[in-house]
């Protein structure tokens, strides 16, 4: 191994009191970091398998996507990683053989990014079907096969989308993975809620399969343990290798129903922003993000927009990061004032002008927006002033929810569909500019995908769902069963299909699909298929 330089030499030699002492005095933070981390593991000998927590694919361009993973020989220890940095190396074919290599390259995994690799691979040719694998000393990763988007001008006659978010450990096994790996996707939209923060239930509720490690999260080695501990699932591992992932971030990832810098349990700001901070590193750590989404302390980039040929066009939001703190003390309230204060914001002012730029430029078929939290009314009373909402949900912020509303209507944006999630509910629904006038025009469409696991095994709705639909028509489907949205997008017609399972607590079963809707391009509104 190297010779340090001779200050990092001088350091070394360093108690760990010396070296704060040093720190204080010259107000130097790099001081701090250990003078290994500068080192490289050459030649790297392992002894456990280095990949167990697998390879991942994500948003992908017409020239090149992001391929991911992570070494972690000990992934639930810590890493079992010595804190070097390591060369990785990959390597793209067009075939799953890899008999016509079409890159490679050398990307450095460091530790203090858990020595987790973020390659944004360019040079591929748009619409294809790729394959890569990473090595490292003399380990390989397991094969991943990916797909780029077709090129920005190109007529495409098709393409077939997932939906997908709310994935509890603890509630059931992750077999919608498996089923959507099989479908053969072009790509697989998450609304949120990758991981769950909850501490381990420890047996005591026999609706939960399996458990959590640890306990709630607030450090950076507890949620990097927890991402973890979710790779080791089979069926996840297993969607990851085969199709690209387009990720977005909700709430649990940090904290259930945390708003911009608050969260619900009263915590000072400026001592949340740090958990923030850990959560936001180690979800970085473990998703095929690119490096403009690489967190800078508590804040983290995360909207932005894909183009898929002139079929569609992705905006794809941040709803927690930038958000005004929920109205009315949060949770299912009758509307308070405070929901109807103009200056309270969901996606902060930067997002939203960015957003209505992207709307006033949309020349796709269809303009999808991919958010966490449904923006349709969904008010017992249709019309009731007592009606409850959820005032984490769009209904609590309704100037801005009108304000969107408007941008889609006054910019004409070709055939808006609104995705969403984070309620465990399957929502088909016709979105009106005023929800409480049933004549009100429609103008645009909204999908809720229902969850992975989260809430168990779920339940029929019956006379929920009579009750729902009468006082609210302009919802057209509702199911609390688990599963994800299968899409299909073509130039005249987008078709979802939203596929459930009889139960989540028994892995492996098959998915039935419980309604399929038909959305006509140049026609808002649903039909059913």
């Amino acid at each position: 191994m190297p010779l340090l330089p001779p200050y990092q030499q001088a350091l070394a030699g360093l108690s760990r009191r010396e070296l704060l002492r040093l720190a204080w005095h010259l107000g130097a933070a790099a001081v701090l970091t250990p003078a290994f981390t500068t080192r490289t593991w050459a030649q790297p000998i392992f002894t456990a398998y280095p990949f167990p927590l697998g390879v991942a694919s994500g948003d992908p361009q017409p020239d090149g996507v992001v391929l991911w993973t992570r070494l972690a020989p000990k992934p639930l220890e810590g890493g079992g990683m010595p804190s070097a940095r390591v060369d990785v190396s990959w390597e793209v074919a067009s075939d799953p053989q890899f008999e016509s290599i079409e890159q490679t390259g050398t990307e450095r995994a460091y530790p203090e990014l858990a020595h987790s690799v973020h390659a944004e691979v360019t040079g591929l040719r748009p619409g294809r079907d790729y394959w890569y694998r990473f090595r490292v000393g003399r380990e390989a990763s397991p094969v991943g096969h990916t797909r780029t988007a077709p090129a920005e001008n190109a007529a495409v006659d098709r393409l077939r989308f997932a939906i997908c978010g709310c994935s509890h450990w603890e509630f059931g096994y992750f077999t919608a993975y498996r089923r959507m790996a099989e479908e053969d996707l072009d790509f697989i939209l998450h609304t949120g809620d990758y991981i769950y923060e909850g501490r381990a239930n420890g047996g005591q509720d026999p609706e939960r399969v399996r458990q959590h490690l640890g306990q709630n999260l607030y450090s950076l080695d507890e949620y990097r343990t927890r991402h973890a501990q979710y790779k080791t699932d089979r069926d996840l591992r297993a969607v990851h290798a085969w199709t690209p992932f387009v990720m977005s971030f909700d709430d649990h990832e940090v904290t259930d129903n945390y708003a911009g810098m608050f969260d619900p349990a009263g915590t000072p700001p400026e001592v949340f922003l740090l958990r923030r901070a850990a959560a936001y590193q180690a979800y970085y750590e473990h998703m095929p993000l690119r490096l403009s989404a690489l967190p800078h302390g508590s804040d983290m980039r995360m909207y932005r927009q894909l183009k898929f040929g002139r079929l569609i066009d992705l905006s794809v939001l941040d709803t927690r990061q930038y958000r005004s703190d929920q109205a009315c003390g949060d949770n299912e309230k009758a509307q308070c004032a405070e929901v109807f204060d103009d200056k309270r914001t969901m996606l902060g002012d930067a997002q939203e002008a960015w957003l209505f730029r992207n709307l006033a430029n949309a020349r796709s078929r269809w303009t999808l927006i991919g958010q966490q939290v449904y923006s349709f009314a969904k008010d017992a009373g249709r019309v009731n002033p007592n009606g409850r909402f959820g005032m984490d949900s769009w209904n609590g912020y309704v100037p801005a929810r009108s304000r969107l509303y408007s941008q889609i209507v006054e910019t004409q944006a070709p055939n808006p569909i609104v995705i969403s999630g984070d309620i465990h509910e399957h929502y088909a629904a016709d979105l009106k500019q005023d929800f409480t006038n049933p004549a009100s025009p429609t103008i645009a469409v909204e999908f809720t995908n229902t969850s992975i696991t989260a809430g168990g095994d779920g339940q029929d709705v019956g006379g929920v769902w009579r009750q729902i639909k009468d006082d609210n028509p302009h919802i057209k489907f509702h199911s609390q069963r688990r599963g994800y949205i299968s899409c299909t997008a073509a130039p005249a017609t987008l078709r979802a299909e939203f596929k459930t399972f009889e139960r989540v607590t028994v892995p492996d079963l098959p998915t039935r699909t419980t309604a399929a809707f038909v959305v006509e391009a140049g026609k808002p509104g649903l039909q059913t298929a």
